[in-house]
């Protein structure tokens, strides 16, 4: 009696850890490729030439056009590839839109290259786990991205430029299902663009001009995502233009979660959001996190890009989620501020109004010529005597 116990109790255990090793979930960034899946095909849509010829683009795309690509049924985007002709057009000025599912209004909305990761019109090698541009001095432009949709997509790239596109390039890769789960979310895309205020006694970083205050609830701050539904935030690009050799980092992370009044995610300052430290200008690539672009100039004065990608720590939220971040301590710098904040939802979401062409112009370069002008009207104000060296 008892040896069959024992028997029935070895099978027990043997079928309970049998089971959990060939049911176990295989981590890591590859593991899912081993899994053959089921009712999924690849498809592309592309502008591969049809008669077999090399006219493999869209041709020309005027001022004010628009070049729509649909994609029906159900399915995931996981992989866009882009470049533009002339390799020198203004990419600020053409806007990328995607629809979900039927909808009349975008979930994805942004100047083309600023989402892919390339802001003011300059063009620049990037490279992150979700979103690369180059090698060739920018201008290829890639995403992996998955973009699940239910009833149908459609990408929309329109020409706000002021001369006329000669053609695009593109592949959509695209995997098609019978049907998406339901607990699937929608892939969304914001583009912010704001030229900040300064405080009212001035730009007081650091305490050079005048006293610092405190900033206890964020009114003032900037806003790269504002949305209402259920979802996590996975990522930003970050284009920021600063004015001055001030350096333009003490401004902290404010996340406000469905509908808090307080910040419950509180960061200690924009190098630190980035994942870096004291003040960088250098350039960096990590996966999820680095700085595309810095600025040649005094301090920190000119453009810097930085990004970071929320791969293994999104920010989750329930009802609604407000990220925003200050411009300097207390928002009180004047900066040229550029986002793109990238996340998910469970249904597809309406985004705040997008930046007209006027407001998300690029600021013009301060330089040597600007500096001396300030330096000669501090001389004056500093009675103009022959000898003065610049600090007294």
């Amino acid at each position: 009696m008892k040896r069959k116990i024992l028997t029935h109790l070895f099978l027990i255990i043997f079928l309970l850890v049998g089971n959990s090793v060939f049911s176990q979930d295989f981590a890591g960034d590859l593991s899912s490729l081993i899994t053959i899946k089921k009712d999924m095909k690849s498809r592309r849509i592309s502008t591969a030439d049809p008669t077999g010829n090399n006219h493999d683009n869209t041709g020309l795309i005027k001022i004010g056009d628009k070049k729509v690509i649909e994609i029906e049924g159900s399915g995931i985007i996981n992989h866009i590839w882009m470049t533009i002709a002339p390799w020198d057009m203004r990419r600020n000025d053409i806007i990328l839109r995607i629809y979900w599912d039927g909808n009349d209004y975008p979930s994805v909305e942004s100047p083309l290259a600023a989402f892919f990761g390339n802001g003011w019109d300059e063009k620049y090698n990037y490279a992150s786990l979700p979103l690369a541009v180059g090698p060739a001095d920018g201008t290829g432009m890639v995403s992996y991205f998955q973009m699940p949709f239910k009833n149908g997509a459609k990408i929309e790239i329109e020409n706000q430029a002021d001369r006329n596109i000669d053609c695009i390039y593109f592949y959509i890769d695209y995997v098609e299902m019978n049907e998406l789960p339901d607990y699937i979310g929608r892939f969304h895309a914001w583009y912010n663009h704001k030229l900040t205020e300064a405080l009212p006694e001035g730009e007081t970083e650091w305490g050079v001009v005048g006293t610092m205050e405190n900033n206890v609830d964020g009114a003032r701050n900037y806003v790269f995502i504002d949305t209402k539904g259920k979802g996590h935030f996975v990522g930003i690009n970050y284009y920021v233009h600063c004015p001055s050799p001030m350096w333009y980092g003490e401004g902290d992370d404010m996340f406000f979660i469905d509908g808090e009044k307080r910040a419950s995610i509180l960061g200690t300052g924009t190098e630190d959001f980035f994942n870096t430290s004291w003040c960088p200008k250098t350039l960096f690539a990590h996966p999820y996190y680095g700085y595309a672009r810095v600025n040649n100039e005094i301090g920190w004065l000119g453009r810097t890009h930085v990004y970071r990608f929320f791969v293994s720590d999104p920010i989750y939220f329930d009802k609604s989620l407000k990220g925003t971040i200050e411009h300097g301590h207390n928002n009180n710098l004047t900066l040229d501020i550029g986002t793109v904040a990238y996340w998910y939802q469970s249904e597809a979401g309406i985004l705040p109004p997008a930046p007209t062409k006027e407001q998300r112009a690029p600021k013009a370069f301060i330089i040597d010529r600007d500096i001396h002008k300030w330096r000669h009207e501090w001389r004056k104000s500093k009675g103009n005597s022959s000898t003065l060296w610049g600090n007294e």
